[in-house]
């Protein structure tokens, strides 16, 4: 059974050529000829206008700007790598040993130019309707809603505007660690308010930790944990 078998039952698509959903599956750490590359570099054009295209259709009342940010939203990397989640792609993933060792198979760099790589094998394969079919099912599958509120959630400016109100003041927020191998080092940050530390978070990025950690604080002044 050829290996992108379970793929093609998640995308509920039959890929014609092998050798194209090879090479969209192929990391260049693989060492083969051919690499998802090019692959990637089309069918992230694909996705700007299928996304771009059904929030057209979708909002027909909204301005570019809200629908720019929408997109946004929905085209880079972690919603890339979200979608290539519920698909279980890093599964499907041809890469190499180090490659796996360093977990590459749950890499959202990874996950996101594969899923980008394979949505362009589709479109050469089927055309513009049978790929955006596919695509836009994915999403409404994997987001409860499509929206700027739902999908631009600012943890952070949240939080400032909760504590402002209720507390006359901002959290501060502060390092507590970093720890790991330069290349996949992880963050803790702490949220202060009053002088006391109401919530931490783990993050890949400094930036990701304060997100994480505004959203618990959050949740605990609201009651809600």
């Amino acid at each position: 059974m050829k290996h992108f078998k379970a793929l093609e039952k998640a995308l509920n698509y039959k890929f014609k050529r092998d050798d194209l959903i090879t090479e969209a599956l192929t990391h260049k750490s693989y060492k083969k000829p051919y690499n998802n590359e090019r692959l990637e570099f089309l069918g992230d054009a694909v996705l700007d206008l299928i996304v771009g295209e059904y929030l057209f259709t979708k909002f027909p009342n909204e301005d570019e700007g809200v629908l720019s940010k929408i997109r946004a939203s929905l085209v880079n990397e972690k919603g890339f790598t979200k979608l290539a989640n519920n698909i279980n792609l890093g599964d499907s993933l041809l890469i190499s040993g180090a490659e796996e060792n360093n977990k590459g198979r749950t890499k959202p760099s990874l996950l996101s130019n594969a899923f980008e790589a394979v949505i362009g094998a589709i479109y050469l394969e089927s055309g513009l309707e049978t790929t955006a079919k596919i695509a836009i099912k994915l999403i409404e599958d994997a987001y409860e809603s499509i929206d700027l509120n739902s999908l631009s959630k600012d943890f952070k400016t949240a939080l400032q505007e909760l504590t402002q109100a209720d507390f006359g003041e901002t959290p501060n927020y502060k390092l507590v660690r970093a720890f790991g191998p330069d290349h996949k080092k992880e963050f803790e940050i702490a949220v202060e308010l009053q002088n006391r530390i109401i919530a931490s978070a783990l993050g890949r990025s400094k930036k990701e930790a304060q997100q994480k950690a505004a959203e618990i604080a959050l949740k605990t002044l609201k009651g809600e944990i």
